[in-house]
């Protein structure tokens, strides 16, 4: 039984590994260096990740600071953090980028509240949509004659199992988040 499910459970775990990739990029009024992660600077015609291009610093709990290895793309990463969704002017003085988080307003928190509750649900959808195919799968097989009845019905219990306890990992996952953007 276990491997029927396994593949379907290894889906959903990255599932829930994405959630929390989405989750890393919320700024909550701390300075969290992972807020740079989906932003990419133009380096010698590849798109690039900014950490692959200098090194990213958190001297104070709202500033971070970007110095790249290259002087060269101090513009480059200046104008990549201004057309990003991050919503944070840089300043650069010639060496350094330093981005200073402001303290979230309340109005704030709870548009990134919502927002956490969105991708949440947006993650049990998926989730739901592997159980569905899993559903699918085990049903097909069953009519195929490759699966008994009482096998598929155990699969089906294992399945279902497997995505209640993800879901309720989600649950979890949004509650944190929630708290920690609600927490002044």
């Amino acid at each position: 039984m276990a491997k029927e499910t396994a593949v379907y459970e290894e889906k959903m775990k990255k599932t829930l590994a994405a959630l929390d990739s989405e989750f890393a990029t919320i700024r909550v009024g701390r300075a969290n260096p992972k807020v740079l992660d989906k932003i990419t600077v133009d380096y010698y015609g590849t798109p690039t990740p900014i950490n692959q291009i200098g090194n990213i610093t958190v001297p104070e709990a709202r500033l971070i600071e970007i110095k790249p290895w290259e002087s060269s793309l101090l513009k480059a990463i200046e104008k990549a953090i201004n057309t990003s969704e991050l919503g944070i002017n840089p300043s650069n003085d010639g060496k350094v980028i330093r981005l200073v988080f402001p303290e979230l307003t309340e109005e704030r928190r709870k548009e990134l509240s919502k927002e956490v509750k969105k991708k949440g649900e947006d993650s049990k959808v998926a989730i739901r949509n592997i159980r569905r195919d899993a559903v699918d799968a085990f049903k097909k097989q069953e009519k195929k004659g490759e699966l008994s009845e009482d096998v598929l019905n155990d699969l089906l219990d294992d399945i279902q199992k497997i995505t209640d306890k993800y879901i309720v990992e989600i649950d979890k996952k949004i509650d944190a988040k929630s708290k920690d953007i609600m927490a002044v």
